[in-house]
């Protein structure tokens, strides 16, 4: 258990900060940007869950959870033999977003174009957590070309865009309140 006895600790005045394993790197570095990113992700699950109740505010609750060891398996580099002893994201909870996002499917009405952000309050801000999780997704994607990481991580952060799709879609009455997409209906020619 995490036990955090002060906040600061003038460790990042120069632009550094520790990763899990204790070592130093710079705060602009790309797996802290990764991380970072989810974290930024798990803040607006945060806001969404504002407007969520039940069954959706439960999956969210758990995801939240997932994106906190997400953003602790990350945080930590491949140690070889020494990662089986470390947090890291497991099949487990990529199945689970797998198994959430067929359920929903199936109380879904079929779409006919892309959807437009937007909707309800809650379909709104899962958007916004959709794209955001898709930029983690991004720089995740680029930190495993050049360092190795787990590859449930990757995973996961992929299956998480689509969840958050298939919900916010739910949220907007089972898809009959999504904005769609009309293409070209505002070119003047």
């Amino acid at each position: 258990m995490v036990k955090l006895t002060k906040i600061y600790t003038r460790g990042g005045d120069k632009g550094e900060t520790s990763l899990g394993d204790g070592s130093r790197t710079p705060k602009h570095d790309l797996r802290v940007a990764a991380y970072g990113t989810v974290d930024e992700a798990n803040a607006t699950i945060g806001l969404a869950r504002l407007h969520t109740q039940g069954d959706s505010d439960q999956m969210l609750s758990r995801i939240q959870n997932d994106l906190f060891d997400l953003g602790a398996d990350l945080c930590r580099p491949d140690e070889g033999n020494n990662a089986k002893k470390v947090m890291r994201i497991v099949s487990a909870q990529v199945n689970r977003l797998e198994i959430e996002i067929d359920s929903m499917n199936e109380k879904l009405d079929d779409l006919t174009s892309f959807i437009l952000p937007g909707g309800s309050p809650a379909s709104a801000h899962l958007h916004l957590s959709r794209t955001v999780t898709r930029r983690a997704e991004r720089l995740i994607s680029e930190l495993s070309q050049r360092e190795n990481i787990n590859p449930q991580a990757l995973s996961y952060i992929n299956r998480l865009s689509d969840h958050l799709f298939q919900l916010a879609r739910l949220l907007n009455e089972g898809g009959k309140h999504d904005v769609l997409w009309t293409p070209g209906e505002n070119r003047l020619n």
